[in-house]
């Protein structure tokens, strides 16, 4: 397990705290999600239910299931994951793949690039699930952590990647190319960056 330090801005304060990227999800971090994780969706859910609010501003990864998500890699070579912690406290989690996938965007179809499997943020780092969330910075760092990983593979940073639509508006802001609706992937909008859009960002 590798360990790299990255910052995050604390949202209440509005300064950059230390925290860390982690390669390879550990038992440690599956627990977290089931004892914190999922105990602060399923309250902002309730709190939905209770007001009447539609099913569709529910978080839509609610369902998402990471220790059997982790299981089902198993040892698969193709597969590399990470978490974010500050402090020990788990602040993201993320899988990749890095075979299977080539690039669908102008000037850079049929080229390699790294695939974003799963990505997703704390609870209690997002709105609406919370008023006040307390860090931010997490999808940019997992952003980062993607394209080094796709110039380590020769992929000179190209990433691509499903939204669920909550979460669009985010790739917008990165100035990723936005490919429209794949429905071979429940109709979610497909995002790819590349080479140049992660220089750019990187920068």
């Amino acid at each position: 397990m590798s360990a790299f330090p990255v910052f995050l801005t604390d949202r209440r304060t509005r300064s950059s705290v230390d925290a860390h990227l982690v390669e390879g999800i550990t038992s440690d971090h599956l627990q977290q999600v089931e004892e914190t994780w999922q105990p602060a969706v399923a309250r902002h859910i309730q709190g939905l239910i209770s007001s009447g609010a539609p099913r569709s501003d529910w978080p839509q990864s609610w369902h998402w299931d990471w220790p059997k998500k982790m299981s089902a890699l198993g040892n698969l070579l193709a597969y590399r994951n990470f978490a974010i912690t500050r402090n020990g406290r788990l602040q993201g989690l993320m899988i990749v793949k890095t075979e299977g996938y080539r690039a669908r965007g102008p000037n850079q179809t049929g080229q390699h690039l790294v695939y974003i499997d799963y990505v997703e943020t704390a609870p209690w780092n997002r709105r609406p699930i919370v008023s006040e969330p307390e860090f931010s910075g997490v999808g940019t760092v997992f952003m980062r952590a993607a394209i080094e990983i796709s110039r380590e593979e020769g992929f000179y940073g190209r990433i691509g990647l499903h939204s669920l639509p909550q979460s669009e508006p985010f790739y917008r802001r990165l100035n990723m190319t936005e490919l429209g609706a794949d429905s071979s992937k429940q109709n979610l909008t497909y995002f790819e960056m590349t080479s140049e859009q992660a220089d750019a960002f990187s920068s």
